[in-house]
């Protein structure tokens, strides 16, 4: 893996923010108030509605510092809303960004670990062991058809419902309502694909992964509790490795929480730490 420059992170987080604006518009066709998405610091600010992960402002800190003026009117947007503003700040981004935040009230409530893995130097044959173990417990891994949307929807919100204990919980939680219009909205952005993983011919898991600039995205992967320790994480993670350089990208990430059984499935596979993303919140009208 190369070494993780400013230039790289800022490429990742750019490719995130996007990912989070591209999706808040598409929440649109849905809503009956516009969501509101604006440009901000090298990052986007994105909020639709009270319970959204959607809600955030991403990828801040590559860009010049806003103003109070601008700051305060973006405030007011999630404050009209009813929302507390999450603004996600990597290790490597500016970081007067962090002490401005700071100086507004906000509070850091957790990080997250951004992993990468150089799809220039993918060899084929370090995902074989796994393959030859998914093949061996018949796990098969398909793009979903017309009218496997709900089918593919249920199993990353079942598999969600029910996360592995290891490593340090989530800062957050959504109800199950608002995180599947959420990935609904997601599922509309650009380049995005997903997965079903079926073991013995059973639906067993779930994956998507998005493509953006030469950078594979791997997202929303999961197991239905009763499939894990099964390699079928593993086995999505294959395949989206293969199809994402098949595809020309050149970096594939990935976001896990600090110590938790999906960074040590993708590092077991050779992903390496590039940086950690902090997460700080200001509560609604404070």
């Amino acid at each position: 893996m190369p070494f993780c420059s400013a230039q790289l992170a800022q490429r990742v987080e750019r490719a995130e923010a996007t990912l989070i604006g591209d999706a808040a518009r598409a929440s649109a066709a849905r809503l009956a108030r516009a969501p509101f998405v604006l440009e901000l610091c090298g990052g986007i600010a994105a909020c639709t509605e009270p319970g959204s992960p959607l809600c955030k402002v991403a990828g801040l800190g590559f860009g010049e510092v806003p103003s109070d003026a601008a700051w305060r009117a973006v405030e007011r947007e999630y404050d009209g809303r009813d929302v507390e503003v999450v603004a996600e700040v990597a290790s490597l981004a500016r970081p007067e960004i962090v002490r401005e935040l700071s100086a507004r009230g906000y509070e850091l409530v957790g990080c997250e670990h951004v992993l990468g893995l150089d799809l220039r130097a993918f060899d084929r044959a370090r995902g074989a062991p796994s393959a030859r173990a998914a093949a061996a417990a018949a796990i098969r891994i398909e793009r979903i058809t017309d009218g496997e949307e709900r089918l593919w929807t249920d199993t990353v919100l079942d598999g969600f419902a029910t996360p592995d204990a290891q490593g340090v919980p989530s800062h957050e939680a959504f109800p199950r309502d608002a995180l599947e219009r959420a990935i609904t909205d997601m599922t509309r952005a650009g380049g995005v694909q997903r997965q079903l993983a079926r073991l013995d011919g059973r639906v067993a898991g779930a994956a998507s992964m998005r493509t953006s600039d030469g950078i594979a995205q791997l997202c929303g992967a999961a197991t239905l509790p009763p499939l894990r320790r099964r390699g079928v994480q593993s086995a999505l993670l294959d395949w989206r490795l293969a199809e994402a350089a098949r595809l020309g990208c050149d970096l594939a990430v990935v976001t896990t929480q600090p110590g938790s059984k999906s960074q040590q499935n993708v590092m077991q596979l050779g992903f390496e730490l590039l940086y950690v993303r902090t997460v700080l919140v200001r509560r609604a009208d404070e």
